[in-house]
């Protein structure tokens, strides 16, 4: 093998490790925005953190396998395979507010704002300006199903949403039934809850909100007698985000970010040196 046969295969080979670094600082940029977005979503109602996962480019097959013999290959860097939603659930925490509600399960709340339709883990709701229902902090209308068409919230002093999501209100006058018994709740209607067959393919497009995607498949009506969608009222879920995993995370990708760029910079010094020879 001349020299200069020698020297080319050297190049190549430093050319490699350049796209390997280069290609990993690419994707632990990725990876630090992904943690950052994380934690900067730390306190936010209902969201759920965001997970990168790497698989490796094309090999570089230097030599075929053989009978007693592995193949001899060269990796070519990684590229980001995938970043998932993890939607394992929050904390429900109590509020103390009537208006507030969790869901302790899989299930979501499907809300609209008159053209599109969108889901939703975030049940900080409160009352439109009519005052006669409940919806969400963006001003969109919660889907509810059975709804009551001649009481509405204008005419409780009070109302109670229970496990099912059954808005039950105290009417500020009581019915008389006209047999000596008077009613004095009605049932408003219920709020529906739905669930995917794989939530994590739901699409975020902010505003605590998920749009359904071909990974989600098509929504199903959850219907709470399966231990899932259980509505909590008073309570807010909060974020599904682990500050300690985070900040670990974030360490790694710092750490693994500074090696790819020491990769990087020392092909570089050897490519100096190498034409520096030829001089």
């Amino acid at each position: 093998m001349t020299e200069a046969v020698k020297q080319k295969e050297e190049i190549i080979m430093l050319l490699r490790s350049l796209g390997s670094g280069v290609s990993g600082l690419k994707n632990f940029q990725t990876s630090l925005d992904v943690i950052g977005n994380n934690i900067s979503n730390v306190s936010t109602t209902g969201y759920k953190k965001a997970r990168i996962n790497f698989e490796d480019l094309f090999n570089n097959n230097i030599q075929g396998s053989s009978t007693n013999k592995n193949a001899v290959q060269v990796g070519l860097g990684a590229q980001t395979g995938s970043i998932d939603n993890i939607v394992t659930n929050g904390v429900v925490n109590p509020t103390g507010n009537p208006y507030d509600v969790a869901i302790n399960g899989e299930g979501y709340f499907q809300v609209t704002d008159g053209t599109n339709t969108y889901y939703t883990r975030a049940g900080d709701l409160k009352l439109n300006t009519a005052g006669t229902r409940l919806v969400t902090s963006q001003g969109m209308q919660i889907t509810m199903v059975n709804e009551n068409t001649t009481y509405d919230l204008t005419d409780c002093s009070a109302f109670t949403i229970n496990g099912q999501g059954e808005i039950i209100g105290t009417l500020n006058n009581a019915i008389d039934n006209g047999d000596g018994t008077t009613t004095s709740s009605v049932n408003l209607g219920r709020i529906e809850v739905f669930t995917f067959p794989n939530p994590a393919g739901l699409e975020k497009i902010g505003n605590s909100l998920f749009q359904p995607s071909q990974a989600s498949g098509n929504y199903r009506v959850d219907p709470t007698t399966n231990g899932q969608g259980k509505i909590v009222q008073n309570a807010l879920e909060g974020s599904n985000v682990d500050l300690t995993d985070e900040m670990t995370a974030l360490i790694e990708a710092q750490r693994a970010y500074q090696a790819n760029a020491r990769t990087v910079t020392t092909a570089d010094q050897i490519l100096q040196e190498l034409v520096q020879l030829k001089r």
